[in-house]
């Protein structure tokens, strides 16, 4: 029973230490969106290419 609490100890640390990590890159996320937001771009997730940036024109 006392190997059983010791895993189920561990497994909740595990638990705790995998939210902790996934909060951080969340901040950091919304950081770099707040930041890029500011600095006037309008899409913070990134520039979507179009067809016509990917190709080159036919003469």
């Amino acid at each position: 029973m006392f190997a059983y609490e010791l895993h189920r100890t561990a497994h909740a640390e595990l638990v705790r230490e995998a939210a902790a990590q996934r909060l951080g890159r969340e901040a950091a996320r919304a950081a770099k969106a707040a930041r890029a937001a500011k600095a006037g771009h309008r899409e913070p997730e990134g520039r979507v290419s179009t067809d016509r940036d990917r190709y080159a024109r036919i003469a």
